[in-house]
């Protein structure tokens, strides 16, 4: 069945929403179209790009009457760059629509209607937030390109600044492109698999210590002194290594990092919390919201000193060492091996003795942790994207925790976990998203269950 719209069309549309793309939903005729560059409120003139059954795609031609939300964009790239979707929409507004995408997910994916989603808790001070950079490296006609990618493409978007980025990434990438242009050192090329440097990267501290990381395809990097001898002028970074990556993949970091100048890692904190910073570490790239949402994790446990907590997916330590000082004890389970190692020096930094870090999957190292007869008052979970494993939420509901703190990066499977838990004797208090990632679609959040004993 042919929709009512054909490629090369051009049709006044209201914009009504927005996906979790960042991309304007306009109807015709009950028909979906999804629009690049459509923002709720606007009307305006779309190009039908692409149809498909029950949807199409269309890019924004003309605005013939803005939203009273649209702004004038503080990032001269945005219209090309792929990082970030909601440059020319108004803060406070991107706020209500991550509240309003997290109450929809909950709703529509998890079934659950009586649940208190609160108001998405924003940043004063929305720019140069990221403690992290991650820097695409092309090259075109000659020139040298260091930025992101352009939307929908493998093109880089070359960039002078960058306004989520701390100031002292755009003194790096300048550094770097200019080395790269003195002494006619090749960008990585996907498609022919040659060329020398890959990826820029960069982590910050917060007293501005910065490790820059500098990704090849090989060990082999011309004029490295120089480079090192460049990047020391900045007096920022404290810390300089090479990664090698050798394989085809969309994966940034290698294996190996060579150290080519300065400490070995940087140490960053979470409020009185330090945390070191090595190449791999993966680490919370916004350290003033973590904050809040570390703090909304510990309120929502309200833990009085007595409890034995689990931290499932605990990555390098941070939500365990917030938990220690109020807990009893507290056993993070976390399957990757460098962060574990990372988790264990990060206790030993802090001086804190009353954790135990366990490398393994969670779904099979808590049914363990029981039948040794630790059992654990009260659980968080802290997933990548995907969620948690099925197994690992039949596991919490075997265990039954007075309390469930779930923290999550993605609305959409935390919905679907919540429904889990909620058909299996928890009840969903409370939902508190968090802006993690400000001009972006992405959201965070942490929530709170309770066991319902009517349900078991």
């Amino acid at each position: 069945m042919k929709g009512p719209v054909s490629i090369g069309d051009k049709l006044d549309l209201n914009i009504i929403d927005l996906t979790n793309q960042g991309l304007g939903v306009g109807k015709v005729e009950g028909f979906t179209i999804f629009v690049e560059g459509g923002l709720p409120g606007d009307e305006l003139i779309a190009e039908i790009k692409k149809t498909k059954k029950n949807f199409a795609e269309a890019k924004a031609v003309e605005i013939k009457n803005p939203s009273s939300k649209r702004q004038i964009s503080e990032c001269k790239y945005y219209k090309n760059c792929g990082g970030c979707q909601l440059h020319e929409l108004d803060y406070r507004a991107q706020l209500d629509i991550k509240t309003n995408m997290v109450k929809d997910a909950i709703e529509r994916i998890g079934k659950l209607e009586d649940v208190k989603i609160n108001p998405t808790i924003g940043m004063e001070t929305p720019f140069r937030y990221r403690n992290k950079g991650m820097f695409k490296v092309g090259e075109k006609e000659g020139n040298i390109s260091i930025g992101y990618f352009k939307n929908k493409s493998h093109e880089v978007v070359d960039i002078e600044e960058c306004i989520i980025q701390d100031e002292v990434v755009d003194k790096v990438l300048k550094i770097v492109k200019e080395y790269m242009e003195k002494y006619n050192v090749q960008a990585y090329n996907k498609k022919t698999n040659k060329g020398t440097i890959r990826d820029i990267v960069t982590r910050k501290a917060k007293d501005g210590s910065t490790m820059v990381i500098i990704v090849t395809t090989s060990e082999k990097l011309p004029y490295k002194d120089e480079l090192i001898k460049s990047l020391k002028t900045v007096k920022e970074v404290v810390s300089i290594y090479q990664n090698i990556n050798k394989k085809k993949t969309p994966v940034v970091l290698g294996n190996k990092n060579i150290k080519l100048y300065g400490e070995d890692k940087i140490v960053d904190y979470i409020d009185k919390f330090k945390f070191y910073i090595s190449p791999n570490s993966f680490f919370q790239v916004n350290p003033i919201q973590t904050e809040v949402l570390y703090k909304k994790a510990l309120e929502y446990l309200d833990l009085n000193g007595g409890e034995t907590v689990f931290d499932l997916y605990c990555g390098i330590g941070t939500i365990s060492l917030f938990i220690s000082e109020k807990a009893k004890s507290v056993y993070g389970v976390e399957i990757v091996s460098d962060a574990i190692k990372d988790a264990e020096e990060n206790a030993k930094l802090n001086n804190v003795r009353n954790i135990e870090f366990i490398e393994g999957k969670s779904e099979e190292i808590a049914p363990k942790l029981l039948k040794e007869g630790i059992k654990a008052d009260k659980i968080v979970v802290d997933p990548p994207r995907k969620g948690c494993d099925e197994k690992l939420l039949e596991t919490i509901v075997k265990i039954k925790p007075e309390t469930v703190v779930y923290v999550s990066c993605n609305p959409s499977t935390l919905a679907r976990d919540l429904k889990y838990l909620d058909e299996n004797g928890y009840k969903v208090i409370e939902v508190q998203p968090v802006d993690m990632f400000p001009w972006t679609m992405h959201v965070e959040c942490v929530t709170l269950l309770t066991r319902n004993e009517d349900k078991e």
